[in-house]
């Protein structure tokens, strides 16, 4: 018996109709003129690996194919390609909310762009075009406040429309976006906050969780009180009838947009290495790290893992569950750039039972549909049947991540769970905020395994002594740049601290943190955190 089996084939139809196969066509046409011998490719394998032994072509042909637009255009793609300190399309200026909005104009403008559920609110359906006019209108307010390009926004929010607002009004005048959930203590969001001495706040009154609602009205005094260089507060009425923060410069949602209404986003150009995102490390030796990561960086990265690995594009609907305190919210409102309609829900994955996200998939007739690792487990012991108690024929993808996933997931997801979609595991990090290893359409799902390693990334497995392991677990280095590795940390001006977190096991190698075997049919399989180990009589023990 194979020890890891196929469990999932693509068919004839889905290998060639995805962006995967087109982008390969894309590749092999365009630079015919450009290339004295034009790449060929007849597996996944031959285009990884022209990905990583030809990153300047590559990645040209990412943006080019994405679509993805600048004010002005780069000089090369890799100025430096030396690790840390990789230079990334010298000389282009851009902006970040400018590509992840551009359906918002001509005939798409009015499609739905996101669809925002909660447990105590009301549905929110928006369009392309509300969503760039609400945009606008609140980098509006935060100009008035005196924001300026480069400060930083923080906002304790959840995982709904207010939140892409803040987002996308935020990077499209330079400032710099920085979220928590509000379901973090008052001490953990100080840690993270007060490094960054954020120029304005964005927050909820409360939320839902679980049938309960929860304030934060209470905690807001001392949440401003360790921010004092705030220049002013915007509170969500997440909680309706509830009362929202008071003090000077605290105004209500409504009222901000109110007083930039018809302003549209000024599209800020930044240069491609300009700071638009800082997500924190877990905290759990010390305060958080604050992971700095360029404008241009994490919207090439994610076009290339939501259009190409994910296969996300215009008409689909994608619904991550996700909080605003982790990557994966980051990843989820790059999916705007794709075209597709985004579905965010806050609350409790199981509330009012652990159906509901599978309701929700079948009545918003979502095509790709995001969660953990942990959750598909609860589904597969509780029995649940999502396909038969549910139509879900739209729903052609679902990326698990969190966690490695079991291979008996795997067993109930294409016995009982969703047989005929794609079941995505993908592994990375809020270090890099995107993915190593991933889901490859055009492959096949071997039970308990990642499918592959993503492209441009140039993932291996090290022994303690930095030898390639041929066989077996190693540590999960990776050799060459990515363009969405941090440009810093912030308040690290010498990058010592950035150093030492990556490139302190092997000088010029990336190495993550995560134990990894890969397969000799090209898979990956995770097995947990490297550098969670005690060394006790020289045997590592550890999550993996």
């Amino acid at each position: 018996m194979e020890l890891n089996p196929v469990v999932w084939q693509p068919s004839t139809q889905q290998v060639q109709t995805c962006q995967l196969s087109r982008f390969m066509q894309f590749v092999s046409q365009t630079r015919q003129e450009t290339l004295k011998q034009p790449p060929t490719f007849t597996n996944y394998t031959d285009l990884h690996h022209w990905s990583v032994s030809e990153p300047h072509a590559f990645w040209r042909a990412v943006w080019d194919f994405c679509r993805l637009t600048s004010v002005e255009p780069a000089s090369a793609v890799l100025g430096n390609n030396t690790m840390p300190g990789a230079q990334w399309f010298p000389g282009m200026t851009l902006n970040f909310a400018q590509n992840l909005l551009r359906l918002a104009e001509g005939e798409q403008a009015n499609n739905e762009a996101v669809v925002a559920y909660c447990e105590t609110r009301a549905v929110l359906r928006r369009t392309y075009a509300q969503l760039k006019a609400d945009a606008g209108a609140l980098e509006a307010y935060f100009k008035s406040q005196g924001v300026v390009k480069g400060d930083r926004v923080a906002a304790i929010v959840t995982n709904g429309y207010e939140a892409l607002v803040a987002m996308l009004a935020t990077t499209s005048m330079g400032a710099i976006f920085s979220s928590a959930s509000p379901d973090f203590g008052v001490g953990a969001i100080l840690d993270r906050f007060s490094q960054i001495e954020p120029a304005m706040l964005v927050i909820v009154n409360g939320y839902g969780y679980g049938g309960k609602v929860f304030s934060r009205t209470e905690d807001f005094q001392a949440i401003r009180q360790g921010l004092p260089t705030l220049k002013g507060v915007v509170a969500i009425e997440q909680v309706p009838g509830k009362a929202l923060p008071e003090g000077p410069g605290v105004v209500s949602w409504e009222a901000a947009l109110q007083a930039g209404a018809g302003q549209a986003p000024s599209y800020t150009p930044v240069p491609f290495d300009h700071p638009a995102y800082i997500l924190f490390s877990s905290g759990t030796t010390g305060k958080p790290k604050c992971i700095v990561h360029g404008t241009g960086g994490i919207l090439l990265n994610h076009a290339k893992e939501l259009m190409l690995h994910g296969d996300i594009g215009p008409g689909d609907s994608l619904m991550y569950f996700t909080t605003c305190g982790w990557m994966m919210w980051n990843w989820q409102a790059s999916g705007l750039l794709t075209g597709a309609r985004l579905v965010t829900v806050d609350g409790s994955p199981g509330y009012p039972n652990l159906s509901f996200l599978w309701e929700l998939a079948e009545s918003e007739r979502v095509t790709h549909f995001g969660t953990s690792a942990r959750f598909i487990a609860g589904c597969r012991k509780a029995n649940l049947t999502p396909t038969q108690t549910h139509s879900l024929q739209k729903l052609r993808v679902v990326f698990s991540t969190g966690s490695p996933l079991l291979p008996e997931d795997y067993d109930w997801f294409y016995a009982d769970g969703v047989p005929h979609a794609l079941l995505g595991s993908i592994a990375g990090g809020t270090d890099i905020c995107g993915c190593f290893v991933g889901c490859v359409p055009t492959l096949p799902v071997r039970r308990g395994e990642i499918q592959g390693k993503m492209l441009g990334a140039d993932v291996t497995a090290f022994d303690d002594q930095g030898h390639e392991v041929q066989a077996g677990r190693g540590e999960l280095v990776c050799r060459q740049p990515l363009p969405s590795m941090p440009v810093a940390f912030w308040n690290d001006p010498e990058g010592s601290r950035y150093r030492d977190a990556y490139f302190d096991t092997y000088p010029g190698v990336w190495a993550h943190g995560d134990f990894i075997e890969l397969t000799d049919t090209g898979g990956a399989i995770i097995y947990g955190r490297s550098d969670a180990t005690l060394n006790p009589g020289g045997v590592r023990i550890g999550t993996a």
